[in-house]
C-alpha cells in the first residue's frame, strides 16, 4: 500500500551492485531508518555476485553492483540516485546510504532478519490456485486465481486490489501478506478470490510513471472482465486505495458487490492534510508550527490540482527541517499519479452505487481516517438493507491489533490481520 504520508519516504524500487569483495559471503541485513520508519535491506553476496532484498517491500532478489574501496564498499544506486557506502568494521559494515540529497545512517551485518507471521497459509491448500494474466492495453497483469473445493459459475469472486504503491499480488509489507491470508480465509469459506501483481511490479508488465488511478481502476476492471468469462457474481475486495477503487466501479456498475478495507471515500487532498498533521503531532511538533506546515501544505496542494505556479517554500518562515520536507513535498508532487490523487474525490460518486457494500476502517488507522470516511458513506452511499459499514476498534491501517496505530509498529506485530475482521469478511459476503 503506497504510504500516503508525504514526508520522503525512499522507494526501492530497483537497486544494483556487483561485488569484487570475496570476503563478503552469505546475507547482510540492515535497518534503514526513514524518518520514523525502519526498512530492512539484506544484501546476499556470493564471491563476485551479490543480490538484495527489500522484504518489509516484498522485493526480493534484484541484482547488484559493488564496488571495493580502500576501507570496506561503495554501493551505486543511479536508478533511483542514490548510493552507500560503508567501512568494513569486520562482523559490521558502518556506513551511510544517500538518496536525493538526504543521508541515512545505516549498518549491515551478517545473518537474516527471521520474522514470525503464523497467520502465512502453508501449503499443502484445501483449494486450488491458478496462475493466470490479463491486460488493460499496455499493461499485462499477472495473478493468482484461488478455486474452492466444488466451485462453480455460482460460487462468489473477488478481485482483490492493492493500496496505493507498488505492491506484489500478497501485498506484501514488513514480509505481512494480508491478501494471501484473506484470500485462504474465504477459499475456506467457499468463495473464490483473485488477486495480481501492480502493473510494473512482480511479473506484471506497464507503465508506472504516466499512470494514475484512473489506469489503475482500469487495471481491476480488466480484472473484472477476467472473471467474469468464469463466474456469475463478481465483486471487488479492495484496500485503502483499492477501496476507493472499489467505490469507482461499484459506482460504474461494473460489480456486483463489494469491500472496502480502510478505504478512502474523502478526497486525497483531505486525506494527505489529515496524515501529515497527525504525523507531525506524533513527532511533538507544536500546534502552532504544525498549523502552518499545513496551511502552506494545503497552498501547495490547491496549486498541484489547478495547475498553477507552486508557492515558493521559503515564504511560510518554517522551521529548517520543515521548510526541507515541504521543498521535498513540492517535487514530488509533480507526477501525473500525484495531481491526480489529491483532486480524488469518491463522494460524489457515491449516491450511483446500488451494490452491497461492506466498509471496515481501524480506529487507529493512522493513513485513512476512520471515521471522516465512514461518515462519507453514511450520508452519500443510497439506503440498502445489506450494506455494513463498520469501524473496527484497536487495529490499524492494515487491521493489525496494535499500540499506536503509526506504521513503525507494522513490521513489530506478528498479527498480520485481526481475526474478527476475516470473520465480518467471511460471515458477510456468505449471506449476500
Amino acid at each position: 500500500m503506497k504510504k500516503l504520508i508525504l514526508f520522503s519516504l525512499i522507494s526501492l524500487f530497483s537497486i544494483g551492485i556487483k561485488a569484487q569483495d570475496s570476503g563478503l559471503k552469505g546475507a547482510w541485513t540492515g535497518k534503514l531508518n526513514v524518518f520514523g520508519s525502519e526498512l530492512t535491506l539484506v544484501f546476499h553476496f556470493n564471491g563476485e555476485d551479490c543480490t538484495l532484498d527489500s522484504p518489509d517491500q516484498g522485493v526480493k532478489g534484484v541484482p547488484a553492483k559493488l564496488e571495493r574501496t580502500v576501507t570496506g564498499i561503495k554501493v551505486a544506486v543511479p536508478s533511483i540516485n542514490a548510493s552507500y557506502e560503508g567501512v568494513n568494521m569486520g562482523e559490521s559494515i558502518m556506513g551511510t546510504f544517500k538518496q536525493h540529497g538526504q543521508s541515512f545512517p545505516l549498518t549491515i551485518k551478517p545473518g537474516l532478519l527471521k520474522r514470525n507471521r503464523p497467520q502465512t497459509p502453508a501449503m499443502p491448500y484445501p483449494y486450488q490456485t491458478q496462475e493466470v494474466s490479463f491486460n488493460n492495453g499496455d499493461a499485462i497483469l499477472k495473478g493468482t486465481l484461488v478455486i474452492p473445493k466444488n466451485a462453480s459459475r455460482q460460487t462468489p469472486v473477488l478481485l482483490m486490489v492493492t493500496g496505493s504503491g507498488l505492491q506484489n499480488r500478497d501485498e506484501e509489507i514488513f514480509e505481512h501478506k494480508p491478501f494471501a491470508v484473506i484470500a485462504d480465509a474465504l477459499a475456506r469459506a467457499g468463495i473464490a478470490t483473485l488477486r495480481y501483481d501492480d502493473r510494473g511490479f512482480g511479473e506484471s508488465t506497464g507503465d508506472v510513471v504516466n499512470c494514475t488511478t484512473e489506469d489503475l481502476k482500469n487495471d481491476a476492471l480488466a480484472g473484472v472482465q477476467l472473471l467474469r468469462s468464469r463466474f456469475d457474481k463478481v465483486g471487488v475486495i479492495g484496500h485503502s486505495e483499492g477501496g476507493t477503487i472499489a467505490l469507482m466501479l461499484a459506482a460504474e456498475k461494473k460489480v456486483d458487490f463489494i469491500v472496502s478495507l480502510a478505504g478512502m471515500a474523502v478526497s486525497g487532498k483531505e486525506t494527505l492534510l489529515w496524515q501529515n498533521r497527525l504525523a507531525l503531532a506524533a513527532a511533538n511538533i507544536p500546534s502552532e508550527t504544525i498549523d502552518l506546515y499545513c496551511k502552506a501544505l494545503d497552498e501547495v496542494f490547491d496549486a498541484c490540482i489547478s495547475g498553477t505556479a507552486m508557492p515558493s517554500t521559503t515564504q511560510y518562515n518554517l522551521p529548517t527541517s520543515l521548510a526541507q520536507n515541504l521543498a521535498v513535498v513540492t517535487k514530488q508532487l509533480q507526477t501525473p499519479y500525484m495531481k491526480h490523487f489529491l483532486a480524488l474525490d469518491s463522494r460524489p460518486l457515491l449516491g450511483n452505487i446500488t451494490c452491497p457494500v461492506l466498509a471496515l476502517n481501524g480506529t487507529k488507522d493512522t493513513q485513512v481516517d476512520s471515521e471522516s470516511n465512514l461518515d462519507a458513506l453514511r450520508s452519500g452511499l443510497q439506503k440498502n438493507a445489506k450494506n455494513k459499514l463498520e469501524a473496527i476498534e484497536g487495529v490499524n491501517h492494515l487491521f493489525q491489533h496494535c499500540k499506536t496505530g503509526m506504521a513503525t509498529e507494522y513490521g513489530n506485530i506478528e498479527e498480520t490481520i485481526a481475526p474478527e475482521v476475516l470473520e465480518k469478511m467471511v460471515c458477510w459476503l456468505s449471506n449476500l
